[in-house]
This record gives C-alpha cells, structure tokens and sequence, in this order.
C-alpha cells in the first residue's frame, strides 16, 4: 500500500465533518534513522553467516549494548519499542553458546502460543547455517503425547513453551526433565510486561520455582527479558526473578512516519470507529481496531460486516477466549492478507506477525500509554507512513485527554505493579514447590515466608517431617488447581445444543460475567446463559437472538480486617490495609443494544463472593459532611461520585483498568468512625494497585477534581462520575456534592492526629500456635496444661463393635441393622472405662449426654449409626469430635486407626472387627470388650497427642513420615 493511501484516510478524515468536527488533538512523529555498533568481538562464523543469510548488515546501538551484557553473564531486561529487533539479542548469544557447546540449553518464554510459533521460525532461520544445527521445539498444550516424550527424552538445544505448560506440565515432571535442567544456559522471557497485576504476581513464584529446581541440577541460568516501554521495566523483571537485572532503555532501530488523532467519541463512539473501519477499508488500508471489551469487540466487527461489498468478509474479529483453532486461522488470514482487517481485544496487542499493517484504531483509551504504544507500534513497519486513532469513550479517563491531548501526548509509560507477597498467591506456589521438591527449614522460600509456610502447615495444606525440618505437599500435583490468569480456577462456557466448548471465564469473575441471563458473545452469535455451576466449573449457555446485552447489579460491604498504614492528605486521612469484601449479586439489567435503553431489571439469588484484598481508603471529616448538607447538596450522591471519579483517574497514575479494581462508598462506616470511600484491589489478595493509589493519593484527588469540574453535564455522566460497572446503576449520584466534597477535604487543615487503627470485626479466631520447626516456640507439655482443656473440662471417648457384618445387613448404609455386642467409654473425670451391652444403650444416653465431648474416630458416620437403629435419641446433637472426619477434612482421604497408631505411638490394634465379629457368633463377649477397650485406649492417647503436640504422625502416599496437623482445642 503506498504512503499516499495514509494521507488520503487523513484528508478523508478531515473532509468528513461527523469526524473532523470531534478531533481533539493530533501529533506528527517524524521518521528516525536508525544508530549502528559493533560489538566487543565478533560472532562466530556460522552465526554471522546467519547473519548475512537474513540480511542483517549491521546491529542497532542497543542490540550491540544488550548482547554484550548477555556474553558478559549479566541478567538482562530489553525495554524498546515494537518492531526493534528485540528477538536477535537473545537468539545471538544463545545460538553463539550452542555453537561451542552443543550440550547448551535454553528456554524460551512466550505469553501466547502463535508467538512461539512465530519466534522459533525467526530462530530456526538464523540458525540454519550453523553446523550441527541447534535443535529447536515447542512444547505446550497442542503438542501430542508421542511428541512430548521424544521432547524429553531428547530435550532441544531451545524450547518454546508458555507460562502454563512452565507451570503445569516442566516444573511438575522436572525429574524428566533432568538434562535440560543440567544444561540450561539461559531464560528468555519475551513480553515481560505482561506478566503484572495478577498474572504477574503468579509468575514472580513461577520463577522462583524455576531458580530453585535449576539450583537443586546445579545450573544458574541467564535470564534476559524483553519488554515494551514502562517506567520500571528493571524494577518489574528484578521483582519478577528476584534477580539484579541490567537495563537496555533506549531504542535506536529506524521508525516510519506516524501520524496520531484524537477522536472524541462521546456521542458514539463505536459508530465513528465503524465509519473510519469502512472508510479505511475502501482505500484498501489494513486496518486493526482495538477494543477495550469482548462485547464492542464483536458488536463492532458484526456491525462492520453487515454493509454490502467486497470487504463484508474480509473483516473479523480476534478475542481472548476464542478457542486456539480460531485464533490461528484468524492470525493467518491476516499474515497472507486474506483479512482486510480484525477488530480485537489486546489478544493481539502482542508481536505475532500478522503482516505490515496501516491502521490503527483504538476504541477507548487502552487503559496506558504503554499498551496506547505498543498497539500503535503494530502498524507502519517496513517504514510505511502509518495512522492511529484514538477515539475517545464516553467514560471520564477518555474525555480527560479529548479535553487535554497535550497531556495526553506528554504523558510517559506507566510503572507495570506485581505483588508476589500476595498470601493467596503464595501459599499455592508454596504447596507447588513442595510437590516439585520437598522444602528445608533453610530453603529461602521458607525462610522468606516463616508465617505463610506455619499457616499453611496448620490448615494442612503443607505437610511436616517428623522432626519439623522438611515439608511435603499434601497431594503429589497442587499445580492445576492454581490458574496463573485469574486467583482461581476456570470456568467453560458450553453450548447446551452443540456440547461445544465456547469460551472460558475465570471463576472469580464468572458471577459477574456468566450468571443465569447473561449474554454472551462468541464471534458475532448470541447466547444467553442458562446455568451456572461453580462446583464442576461449567457455564451452559443457549444460542438465542436477543437485541439487547446485560450489565449485573451488585451490593458490597467492606470490613477492615488490617490497617498497614495511615498518612493525612490535604484535610482528611488516607489509609492502607487489608479488607474483607462482600460482593452480592442482587440482578442484572438488560441493555439494549441500540441505544443503551435499560429493558428492566432480572433479580438473581446467588451466594454472595466474599474475598480478602488491599484496599486504600479516604475518612471523609464530619466537618465536610456537615457543610455538604448545610448546601442542601445529596452527601451519598457526592462520596459515590468521588468513588466512581477516582478510580476512572487511576489508570494514570498505574499500569492498571478500572475493572481490575473494586469502590466501596459509605455515608458511615463504624469502623473508621465517619464516611469514608474505598478503593480495593478487584481480586483477592490484592495486586499493588492500593499501595501504589495510597503513596500518589494528593494526585488521585486533583485528578478527580479535574475531571468533575471541566465536565459539562449538569447532575453527572458517564464523562465523568458515571461507572459502565456500577453495581447500583449510578444512583445515587451527586456531581456537585462530588465538588464539595472534594473542596471541603482539599481546603480543610491537616488531622492533628493519625488516629487508632480501627478494629477488626467480631468473629475473627484467635492466632493459633505454629508447628515447630519454623523458629517460632512448640506447643508446651500438654500434660502440665492439662492437655491443653479447660479446667473441670470432661470428655469421653466411645467405640462399639457390632453383633452383624455390613454385609449380612445389605450395606454400610444400614449400619442402623447392625446391632451391638459391646459400647464402651473412657471418662477423662475418673479415668475409669465403662462397658455396655445392647440392652444397656439407655443407660449409654444418660451417661453421654454428662460430657462436655465425645471423641471417637468415625463416630458420626459409623457408631451413631450404629445406636440410632437402638434409640430415638439423636446422637448427632452431642456435642462431638471425629477424629477420622477431622482427618479427612484436612488431607481429603481416609487414614486407618492402627496406621495413625503405629506411626503416632508405635502402638498396633490387638484384633480387627472382622475378628470381633467372629467373637460375637461363638460368644465370646469378653474377647470383644478387651479388644474393644484397647481401641478406645488408641483413640484417646491419639486425641491427647493431638491436644498436646498440635499433630499426629502418618506416613503418606511418598512413603514419607510426617505430621498431620490438628486442632481439637475445645472452641470458646
């Protein structure tokens, strides 16, 4: 396409006057010739044939600076612009390595698979005149069983995968993987800025998980990462591996001429991005849109399509949730220019090659200015002359820059946020370390983390040797219930006609996103929701034609569990802490789709999402209530406003979307003692969104500020302190409270005083002891405590044996048919045992209903049904411990008495209840009564080590002897 067909689309533009009437700003970025170096020595022969094979004369200045940082063993972060030839600083040196050892191994780290694809082609090329030729694979989820033995059995020189196959299927099986561990020279981490937020908080432990089993095969790694342009890209791949990394900043590749325009669209602006598609498309421009959801994504490619011509089939759209057939053939049609253009979510926003394209459209602000630059950079290679549109929502982040483009076009990248120290995020990678290799009471990932391992160690979810030093996973692979994307795990959207898998969803967002009713969107076809199922993680939705869309209502409550910090910000103060958040779903309202008009509101009754995260929050001063009311202005209707403002500004001040993050308005909150607004972390555990709104607080509320006072709407609008995601429809809403709100805080003196930190809600256990072997005191001698009971607390300890085998009676289920040949009970007040024959269970009821406890191991399933075939009394009501219920709780399977006896006391059972039953039919009572007593006897020293020690000891399914956690302290 030539350079002309740009500057036609541009006078077009301004010829149009639905378009040029709305331009709010426009900048024209001249062409860059590009820096040439050399570097410190030269490439082999075989790698600058390569070289010269591709055509590669000469390197950028930044290329020479990061290749020889690499050579020289420095961990290396890339942060340039798109198209500067970022993949040769890696393949270079690693091709180079494997030249002069072929035993030379290398993993290379792509966020998508069609990068891997197109990464080992670029690798595959260059290393063509290289002899022997370093061998290349790719290993992820579409690679064949037969495929991933020979892989491993036969690891390549390079391997391609994904942070997923990394997780779920290399660091489980590292065993298998021993040679390439050995041998693994470098890391390549491609797009390392899109591992931030929670993804990015995963990889971080991902990672560090890889470090540590490359240290356990003796191997220390290079690790060089490649990044669009943010602020911290050395802070974000340091926090990522927790290594010191070397930066490489400045971009000196060639750049074609690009023009930018600022569109404002708040009058429509999917309507202007389909006229400027159509427009661009009739030149004969390839042309890409960006859309900021899945929903515009597909409305406006369906939209598109549906004028008459030529170009109706050679437009399509390309989501996240397409399944990977879909996407391929998309990503192909676009490479040989059989699509004209794809309208996209950010799925393509990354350097797959689709081709040299002309047009970039952005519909809404991305979100940043590094992805508002790397989507532009994905036009106008091949130094074509190259445009991007920004057409501006209707939201208040979009019309801030259509009133401001300078500040728009001064604005530098973002900081990319992570939080590793995420507790949620943590204690799963800690169990997945576990299973990989059982962790030291020395291994830094203990030694970082002492409080998280003795919580986890508690709720047994990481289990300890005997002697506390070592700890094992619970179950052998932990790694697929942690999903990398979202904090849990996935649900499918299923198509209930076709049984057709349709799209994913993370299950914590899948209430929102995927409850009965909801429209969903799949490559221009409707379908509606029918059922929701989170226990099996499946979504069943059917095709229906429906001219409207949905948006959910939701109420939230937020309880202040810890405050981490507290500051005074102009005339009010600003905390840091962690929250417990309620989000109930209430309903949903059905839009329509031409012309926004809401069709009514749906009610829903689901369980309510209750989760832990970081949250920032203002204490409005009563001052500024009192003044607020004094105007006759609507004080909940300002608060709520201010909410909905400051969030819409925080994607300035962080690498962030308003739908990662969560607002809680309240005219009183008991806890802070006033009214008070909330900004949360939208995902539990939180993600450094809050610390980073907590330290820039003055910033957020100028912004907001700024953009409520420039508006031109009277009561409010979606320009400014209206929410697209309002639980409450935006009611009630008060734009010039909003103004008094924030003058009153802004204007008023600084609090004298940081204040108390507010209490936690009732209903919050007491702290319990940790396991030994984690530095932290062991439980005292249960026996000079009294085991660990109250004083004058009596227990009994019951078991029984039956006169008929489940199979004379018809099953375990009728264990009420058993009958009983002996009960017989420890008492904790005299010491004494006491026997009782089936004619004696009335007398047994007196005598139990006397306990503060009744400990047995099985009690509840087994011996209570057993007496409820003998009496009406309803054994469940005693207040009771079940040992083996206790046990199955925690480690999700059965353990037998004698095992927990032979291992915990080194004791064994005298008899079995098959025996016992064989006693019964030749009489033989006494036999049973003294093997029943000893049964009882084994129960109660298991339950009294339990109260002492905080565990028993079992030997799992690895054949390892370790603790199993329990707590049977009676509850206050």
């Amino acid at each position: 396409m030539s350079e002309a067909s740009v500057a036609e689309l541009l006078a077009k533009v301004e010829a149009t006057p639905w378009l040029a009437v709305d331009i709010a700003g426009r900048r024209f970025f001249p062409p860059q010739a590009p820096r040439f170096a050399v570097p410190e020595r030269p490439w082999p022969a075989p790698v600058q044939r390569g070289l010269d094979l591709l055509g590669v004369r000469e390197l950028y200045e930044h290329q020479v600076r990061a290749v020889d940082l690499i050579r020289a063993g420095s961990h290396v972060v890339v942060a340039t612009p798109t198209a500067s030839g970022k993949s040769l600083i890696y393949n270079l040196p690693v091709l180079e390595a494997c030249h002069a050892d072929r035993r030379t191994r290398a993993l290379y780290l792509f966020p998508l698979k069609a990068l891997a694809q197109d990464q080992r082609r670029a690798l595959d090329s260059l290393a063509a005149s290289i002899f022997p030729t370093p061998t290349s694979a790719i290993y992820d989820g579409d690679t064949t069983a037969s495929q991933r033995l020979r892989i491993r059995k036969n690891p390549p020189n390079v391997l391609f995968t994904n942070p997923d196959m990394l997780h779920l299927g290399i660091l489980p099986s590292h065993e298998k993987w021993s040679e390439f561990f050995a041998n693994l020279k470098f890391v390549v981490v491609d797009e390392v800025h899109t591992y931030r937020g929670v993804m990015g908080s995963h990889m971080a432990w991902v990672f560090r998980r890889l470090i540590r089993l490359c240290r356990l095969y003796g191997a220390n790694p290079t690790f060089v990462c490649s990044s669009a342009t943010i602020a911290n890209p050395e802070e974000l791949a340091s926090a990522l591996t927790g290594l010191s990394m070397s930066a490489v900043l400045e971009g000196t590749a060639a750049s074609p001429p690009k023009h930018m325009l600022l569109i404002n669209g708040v009058d429509g602006a999917a309507r202007k991005a389909i006229g400027l598609l159509q427009e661009s498309m009739a030149l004969g421009l390839r042309t890409i849109v960006y859309c900021k959801s899945r929903r515009m994504t597909e409305l406006i490619a369906l939209w598109a399509g549906e004028r008459d011509g030529p170009e109706k089939d050679r437009i399509c759209a390309y989501r996240a949730g397409f399944l990977p057939e879909e996407r391929r053939e998309i990503e192909a049609r676009l490479s040989c220019g059989e699509l004209l253009a794809v309208v996209s979510t950010s799925a393509l926003e990354l350097g797959i090659d689709i081709g040299g394209l002309d047009v970039c459209i952005l519909v809404g602000y991305p979100g940043s200015i590094m992805a508002s630059l790397q989507r532009s950079g994905r036009v106008g290679r091949g130094g074509r002359e190259a445009a991007t549109f920004l057409i501006g929502h209707e939201d208040a982040l979009d019309q801030y820059f259509m009133h401001h483009p300078d500040e728009f076009f001064a604005l530098k990248p973002e900081p990319a946020v992570i939080n590793p120290d995420n507790p949620v995020i943590a204690g799963r990678h800690l169990q997945c370390a576990a299973a990989e290799a059982s962790l030291y009471a020395d291994d830094p990932l203990v030694g970082e983390n002492p409080g998280l391992i003795a919580e986890l160690v508690r709720d047994g979810q990481v289990l300890q040797s005997r002697d506390g030093l070592e700890f094992f996973s619970k179950v052998r692979q932990p790694h697929r219930g942690v999903a990398l994307r979202g904090t849990g795990s996935t649900v499918v959207i299923m198509d209930m006609d076709s049984g057709e898998r349709i799209g994913l969803v993370d299950g914590f967002r899948a209430v929102l996103e995927t409850h009965p009713g909801a429209v969903y969107l799949h490559r221009g076809v409707t379908y509606v929701v029918v059922d929701l199922d989170l226990q099996t993680g499946m979504a069943k939705a059917r095709r229906a034609k429906v001219s409207y869309y949905t948006r959910v209502r939701h109420e939230k409550s937020t309880e202040i569990v810890e405050v981490s910090a507290s500051r005074p910000v102009f005339g009010a103060m600003v905390s840091l802490g962690r929250l417990k958040v309620t989000d109930q779903v209430t309903g949903y309202d059905r839009i329509s789709t031409r012309g926004g008009r809401n069709l009514g509101t749906v009610p829903l009754d689901m369980e309510p999402l209750v989760f832990e995260t970081r949250g920032v929050w203002i204490a409005i001063p009563e001052s500024v209530r009192r003044s607020v009311e004094a105007e006759m202005a609507h004080f909940m209707g300002g608060i709520h406003a201010l909410e909905h403002a400051a969030i819409g500004m925080m994607p300035l001040l962080v690498m962030t979307d308003r739908n990662d993050l969560g607002g809680i308005s309240i005219p009183f909150h008991p806890q802070v003692g006033s009214a008070a607004v909330f900004i949360y972390d939208g995902l539990p555990g939180g993600c450094g969104l809050a610390e980073q709104a907590y330290a820039e607080y003055e910033t957020l509320l100028e912004r907001a500020m700024g953009v409520i006072r420039q508006c031109a709407c009277e009561n409010g609008c979606p320009a400014c302190v209206h929410s697209p995601k309002c639980g409450s429809g935006n009611r009630p809403i008060a734009k010039g409270a909003a103004l008094l709100v924030l003058e009153g805080v802004m204007t008023g003196a600084a609090p004298e005083t940081y204040g108390e930190m507010p209490p936690a809600a009732g209903g919050h256990d007491a702290p319990r002891t940790p396991p030994a072997g984690l530095g932290n005191e062991a439980v005292g001698d249960a026996r000079a405590q009294g085991a660990g009971l109250p004083e004058g607390f009596r227990f009994a300890v019951l078991d029984l044996e039956t006169r008929r085998s489940a199979q004379e009676v018809g099953g375990w289920h009728r264990a009420d048919l058993m009958g009983v040949s002996c009960v017989v009970v420890y008492d904790s007040a005299s010491g004494d045992f006491r026997d009782y024959l089936q004619e004696d269970v009335p007398r047994l009821v007196g005598d139990l209903v006397e306990f503060d406890m009744v400990v047995g191991f099985n009690i509840l399933k087994f011996d209570y049904a057993v007496l409820g075939g003998l009496s009406r009394f309803d054994f469940a009501s005693l207040p009771t411990l079940d040992i083996l219920g206790s046990i199955h709780e925690t480690l999700g399977y059965r353990l037998s008495l004698d095992h927990l006896a032979r291992e915990t006391l080194g004791e064994a059972k005298s008899a079995s209840g098959m025996q016992a039953l064989a006693w019964w039919k030749q009489g033989r009572i006494a036999d049973i009564i003294a093997y029943c007593r000893q049964d009882v006897a084994v129960t109660r020293d298991l339950f009294l080590y339990g109260l002492r020690h905080g565990h028993l000891i079992f030997r799992n399914k690895a054949e390892k002897t370790v603790r199993l956690p329990v707590d049977w302290r009676p509850k206050k």
